[in-house]
């Protein structure tokens, strides 16, 4: 199969994923497919939002659509790491220790409310994230490919939460909400809860091996020289003595880039990278990486709106400049 042909079959693939989870996410078009595109950058997601916007639905309806599995934990003050990864446990009948497996174990794992388990459960789970493997006893097991860990926080109630260190934020690819939908995608909802239409409804559109498979192919998509300096130039203004940044993003964030620009160029049939791709994921690959100063927080600026005004202040590549 061609480069044109492999690109044409991930375009036909991944937009009859998009199609199928949207069915039951209403009007969250651009949503569904950064969630797409972590997956198939084999990076993670963090969610941001209040309670009802459908984050759950959103993790069923992906591993629904892709012929893979889905566990959902729910993190609190008193859940232990062994509650995310497994460990061991004694078997009286045989007198040795057997081991069991957490819920981690998934293709798609859905942290919900990460924030408010202790550092050390958070730590488990983030170290999953980052290995793609567990170590329960002498045995070191890999996670099944695809994997995913979509992760939420409340940005409403914090109380008694453990914020995420900046460190643990840089392993999550992208960073966005799906926010309440309209009035009209609200009546659709409405419609299709009463109709019987929900996740559990929903048929898969292509298979996990097929998905693992587009994820290998994807990382080929041509970056042009001139994509790659865009890139480290872009990141590299994110960082101090840049106004209001008090930490700015590392070369992972330029990795995260570049792999999510390449996912977004293989979902519109091309073999190439463009400077629009990188545009399209800039903020949610970028904002949650930053640190704003004291200053800059009293003030509200958010980090999205300044990676917009890097987006327009940073110089195009020759090759898309407009003379």
């Amino acid at each position: 199969m061609s480069s044109d042909q492999a690109a044409r079959s991930f375009q036909k693939i991944f937009n009859e994923v998009h199609t199928n989870v949207q069915r039951v996410i209403k009007g969250k078009a651009d949503q569904v497919a950064l969630a797409l595109t972590c997956i198939f950058a084999e990076g993670h997601l963090l969610l941001e939002d209040v309670p009802g916007t459908g984050k759950t639905t959103l993790a069923k309806a992906i591993a629904a659509s892709i012929e893979g599995n889905m566990h959902r934990v729910q993190f609190t003050p008193d859940l232990l790491p062994s509650d995310v990864t497994g460990g061991q446990i004694y078997n009286q009948a045989k007198g040795e220790f057997e081991p069991y497996y957490g819920p981690v174990f998934a293709n798609v794992v859905l942290a919900d409310e990460i924030n408010r388990a202790s550092p050390k459960t958070q730590a488990a789970m983030l170290e999953v994230m980052e290995e793609r493997q567990v170590t329960i006893g002498n045995e070191t097991i890999e996670v099944e490919r695809p994997f995913i860990v979509i992760a939420t926080q409340n940005q409403v109630e914090q109380e008694g939460t453990y914020k995420l260190p900046e460190a643990q934020l840089d392993r999550f690819l992208m960073r966005t909400r799906l926010g309440y939908p309209s009035d009209e995608d609200t009546i659709d909802v409405l419609k299709g809860n009463a109709a019987g239409a929900n996740v559990d409804s929903l048929h898969a559109v292509t298979s996990m091996a097929q998905v693992a498979k587009m994820s290998d192919w994807v990382r080929t998509v041509h970056v042009a020289d001139e994509i790659y300096d865009y890139i480290v130039r872009l990141v590299a203004a994110t960082r101090p003595p840049a106004p209001g940044i008090q930490l700015g993003a590392s070369p992972r964030g330029a990795i995260a880039l570049m792999r999510s620009a390449q996912v977004i160029a293989a979902s519109q049939g091309r073999t190439f990278v463009d400077v629009q791709d990188i545009k399209l994921v800039a903020s949610p690959v970028l904002a949650h990486r930053l640190i704003l100063t004291p200053e800059a927080e009293l003030k509200r600026v958010s980090t999205e709106d300044l990676v917009e005004e890097l987006l327009s202040s940073i110089e195009l590549p020759a090759m898309v400049r407009v003379n």
